[in-house]
């Protein structure tokens, strides 16, 4: 474990910097080759990613995408990959771009197993196969879940796609219904069962004989109800007609024989695979010529099913028809010439097609076209270095590869809207990392743009192609996953805030619009026992001769009350209670987290509208000496004139009575950018110290403050300060946080790495964003057998996350 740790380190840093001393052996073994571009498993990884967060239904507990939940839970079936920006699950190009994966791991498994991907590889391929499995119902096969005309009607996150239908008027029932027929779907029904059938090649030895066995059981039963009926009659009459329609299924039907062939040995499929060979789309001019332009894609699998019987059979005119092929995408035959050597076939994912047609033509050169390799893997490489950033923009199209990349995908739930908007807010608020774009036009320009959907469109099927050539590129160059990837991201903003806005007041009292905002991103969510408190000094009222119970709190509009037909609880509304001396507060709970969801201009906000009055006071209430009231008149102004609420930390938002953001009168604060989940609202901290202690108690906290070394413990990391001598110097040290973030991790090994090995960009006073600082050097010096910062000390920090130390520093 520790030497693949070691090893994945070296990912950052060899992109620093070509020439590293003093570097373990098992480490260096794990490098880049050194004729590599780029490091081809990073990008392998995080195509993977991609596909994570495609997921739907319950999540597997392997999922690596924090804002993402468990989604379409009423789903029929359960599961699957949501098809592209939308939260389809087409079946068509699913079951096409599961075939890719597969092929690829199937094709090119050593390096992908060398790079330490292979287990989070075969995870997101049986994830997909057991939801195709699932929708085998026998007699029926389920070919689609959700429709595609009323989803693409709303733009938000998956999470609360079920709201969001509703508030555009659409039913569950509706909106996620299961398209299944026995008939009329030959297409997608053979591209299920070419899914099924190859993964249970790619992933036998990983998976039990029997999930395999019934892998190929469902696989056969798919294939036998598409053969049985070799049209796409009705599929092309569904929903899937304005999106994924089928012009041709003898290709899939093919291509499925091919692959039950290869994972079954049984003839009888490579018969069935001869037997559709006249039956083929023809070359246009060319008589009964089988077609050998376009390229292999989720309508189009014959020029992948023909590579597929030429292996099988080494037929020498399937094999001259590969090769005829191949010379089409090398010479630019069919494909358009683009600036930088991308062979460009279609507005619409040029990326997509330049890649899988880099793959056919790479496993060809690599089974029966052997004499003509470096060819096609020159024009392999092209294509998939291209996307990375071997273009003459310098542009990387996977998104969070390389430090170029697009910024707006055409993406609903990594966008974050909160409003049913592809424009709010401007920014995407999630990284999407792994997406493949759809890549530029055919002059090379090229549009960063989130409604720009042709270049800046995202799919599961233009990544597949990519994705498999991966496999090849790493097989054949090595490459290293980054060990940290991906990291927490910052949240943009507090996810619950309350808005507010005076609405007037006088001597005797004051009206305050409040607005509980729900803009939760990480994930998206329905968040009950959410409040918020609104702090009044009442030290004239109460020299006045009144008291706080005097006070009327009067409820003028009650949003979340308007709700009550639908079953949601109303908001409740305290009397005044006392917080320090004459200081009270009045608290606002809204049990019922589904009055305020981020699914449109209506909803991402539930209004209260409260009014404080002291019956018979007469005159001498100063409301605006009120700690809430200090974002009272920081009003702005809308377009239309009229007077617009602020966003007020001094109302400070609870969740189940929990600081979550804001202030207190005594100073206690939450910044609400850092937490994820219901029940985690602040990450607990405890603080204890040697050898004098002095604990002060707040309403919802403990802190502990002491005069020499002191240890938090957070949720995921420990960290230790002390001001004795390091090494002869006497500071406060925060032994092992190299990169000054506040906790321990292999962020910090790796900034040790890349420091040592590129000094000018990561060290101190480097050119990097955040390079090594004089601080970060002496909390980086933990291995007390050797002064200053050497790779020693990233192999101590290592061992110390995984539990080999249990304290730093050390004597390593």
């Amino acid at each position: 474990m520790l030497k693949k740790m070691a090893g994945g380190i070296l990912s950052a840093v060899l992109l620093a910097s070509s020439t590293v001393s003093a570097m373990p052996v098992d480490v260096m073994s794990t490098a880049v080759a050194a004729d590599s571009k780029y490091n081809y498993a990073d990008a392998l990884d995080k195509s993977l990613f991609f596909y994570e967060v495609q997921q739907a239904g319950p999540l597997p507990e392997w999922n690596r995408v924090e804002w993402k939940s468990d989604s379409t839970m009423s789903d029929p079936v359960l599961g699957g990959w949501y098809d592209a920006g939308d939260h389809v699950k087409f079946n068509l190009p699913m079951a096409y771009s599961a075939s890719m994966l597969a092929w690829g791991i199937y094709q090119y498994p050593d390096g992908v197993e060398k790079a330490g991907l292979k287990k989070i590889y075969e995870n997101n391929l049986e994830f997909v196969l057991d939801y195709f499995v699932n929708c085998d119902k026998g007699t029926e096969v389920v070919y689609q879940v959700g429709i595609g005309k009323h989803d693409h009607t709303w733009w938000g996150a998956a999470d609360l796609l079920e709201y969001g239908m509703e508030d555009n008027s659409h039913s569950i029932a509706e909106s996620r219904a299961a398209l299944k027929s026995s008939k009329g779907c030959c297409a997608v029904f053979g591209e299920m069962a070419a899914a099924l059938a190859s993964g249970a090649v790619a992933l036998d030895g990983s998976i039990s004989a029997s999930k395999k066995a019934d892998y190929l059981k469902h696989a056969d039963s798919i294939y036998e109800l598409a053969k049985s009926s070799p049209n796409d009659t009705v599929y092309n009459e569904s929903d899937a007609q304005g999106f994924y329609m089928s012009h041709h299924c003898y290709d899939q039907l093919f291509y499925a024989a091919n692959w039950l062939y290869i994972a079954t040995g049984d003839q009888s499929y490579l018969d069935d695979a001869k037997s559709f060979i006249p039956k083929l789309d023809k070359m246009r001019g060319e008589g009964d010529v089988i077609a050998y332009g376009w390229g292999h894609c989720w309508d189009d699998n014959l020029q992948g099913a023909m590579l597929l019987y030429a292996i099988n059979t080494n037929d020498a005119d399937a094999i001259a028809h590969v090769k005829k092929h191949c010379d089409r995408w090398v010479n630019y035959g069919e494909p358009k010439k683009c600036p930088g050597g991308l062979r460009w076939l279609d507005s619409w994912g040029s990326l997509r097609y330049a890649n899988a047609a880099a793959f056919i033509a790479t496993v060809a050169s690599d089974t029966v076209l052997k004499s003509e390799a470096d060819t096609y893997m020159e024009f392999a490489e092209t294509q998939v270095n291209f996307a990375l950033g071997d273009n003459p923009d310098k542009r990387s199209y996977l998104i969070g590869f390389g430090d170029n990349y697009p910024q707006y995908p055409h993406h609903r739930t990594a966008h974050g809207s909160w409003k049913n908007s592809v424009y709010d807010p401007v920014h995407t608020r999630h990284i999407l990392y792994g997406a493949l774009v759809g890549g530029p036009n055919q002059d090379g320009s090229y549009k960063d743009s989130r409604d720009d959907f042709i270049n800046n469109e995202v799919a599961t099927d233009y990544n597949a192609g990519f994705t498999a050539m991966l496999c090849k590129m790493i097989d054949k160059y090595g490459g290293t996953k980054d060990p940290s990837f991906p990291q927490p991201e910052k949240h943009d903003s507090p996810e619950f805030y309350v808005e507010v806005l005076s609405k007037g007041g006088d001597s005797s009292g004051q009206t305050v619009s409040f607005k509980m905002t729900n803009h939760s991103a990480w994930p998206a969510r329905v968040q009950d026992n959410l409040s918020f408190r609104y702090f009044m000094d009442l030290s004239e009222v109460i020299a006045a001769g009144k008291k706080p119970e005097d006070l009327v709190i009067r409820c003028d509009r009650d949003q979340a009350g308007m709700y009550a037909g639908k079953g949601y609880k109303p908001a409740e509304i305290s009397k005044p209670i006392q917080y320090s001396g004459n200081i009270y507060y009045i608290e606002v709970t809204f049990p019922d987290g589904r009055v305020v969801l981020p699914i449109s201009e209506g909803q991402q906000q539930c209004e209260e509208l409260i009014a404080f009055v002291m019956p018979d006071y007469g005159s001498g209430w100063d409301s605006s000496n009120d700690f809430s009231a200090k974002g009272l008149g920081k009003t702005t102004t809308g377009a239309d004139g009229s007077s617009k609420g602020v966003m007020s930390p001094y109302v400070p938002v609870y969740i189940n009575g929990k600081l979550y953001y804001g202030e207190e009168p005594d100073g206690t604060k939450a910044d609400g950018m850092g937490s994820t989940g219901s029940d985690a609202p602040k990450t607990t901290t405890t603080t204890t110290t040697s050898p004098v202690t002095t604990t002060t108690t707040t309403s919802d906290r403990t802190t502990t403050t002491t005069t020499e070394t002191t240890t938090t413990t957070t949720s995921d990391t420990t960290t230790t300060t002390s001001t004795t001598s390091n090494h002869g110097g006497s500071t406060n040290v925060t032994y092992g946080d190299t990169n000054c973030d506040g906790k321990i991790d292999l962020a910090d090994a790796i900034l040790i790495m890349q420091a040592l090995a590129n000094p000018n960009k990561y060290g101190v006073g480097g050119t990097a964003d955040k390079p090594l600082t004089e601080q970060g050097k002496l909390n980086g010096d933990v291995d007390l057998t050797t002064k200053g910062l050497t790779g020693d000390d990233a192999v101590v920090i290592q061992k110390y996350l995984l539990h080999v130390y249990t304290t730093l520093p050390v004597n390593g």
